[in-house]
């Protein structure tokens, strides 16, 4: 394992990143894009520099993570993408990180066509409500938290927010050659919250 920390906002920090892999002999079989910030706030609200800070993260991040690492991928390698349900879904206050993920989503099956040639797939990951530290951060306290979580059990079919565990399994498949034969899909984790 090569450890290596990045900004993906920073253009350098990922061309250091590409150039440390490629001095480690290395390629990268799976690019597993999962850059993601956001945070609630509603139409009338949202400023230049909010906007800026989600699709820098969100979409720009992404994008040239992608493309700068594309050429130490091999032909027939795999591209997995983390969008997000609100990117079809549609949250109150949180427009700017679905419109994000939208393209995020949107990234998969572009991106599928331009690679066809080297055989590369990609897809995307949609995961719903997961129970990890950013959730909790865009909530005040424990009892609010217990609220959220209280909320979305009622809302999804499988009664209960989702672990990254689930959604980690799911990436891996995508990865996989168990998934040799699927391109530009978005799959949904989601306990069923936008499928029914």
């Amino acid at each position: 394992m090569l450890p290596i920390r990045t900004d993906v906002t920073i253009s350098s920090d990922l061309d250091a990143l590409c150039e440390k892999i490629a001095a480690h002999g290395r390629s990268l079989d799976v690019i597993f894009a999962n850059a993601g910030i956001g945070n609630f706030l509603p139409l009338g609200s949202i400023t230049e520099e909010f906007y800026d800070n989600v699709f820098d993260v969100n979409v720009k991040g992404v994008l040239f993570t992608v493309q700068k690492a594309l050429p130490l991928v091999p032909d027939g390698g795999s591209i997995v993408l983390t969008s997000s349900i609100t990117a079809v879904k549609g949250d109150p206050a949180f427009s700017v990180y679905s419109a994000s993920k939208a393209a995020v989503r949107s990234f998969a099956g572009g991106w599928t066509n331009d690679l066809k040639h080297r055989r590369i797939r990609v897809n995307a990951v949609c995961p719903g409500t997961i129970k990890t530290p950013a959730i909790a951060s865009l909530v005040d306290g424990e009892e609010a938290l217990r609220a959220f979580y209280d909320h979305v059990s009622s809302t999804v079919p499988l009664g209960r927010p989702g672990t990254p565990d689930e959604v980690a399994k799911a990436v891996v498949f995508l990865a996989s050659d168990d998934a040799s034969y699927i391109s530009g899909i978005e799959l949904s984790v989601d306990g069923g919250a936008v499928q029914v």
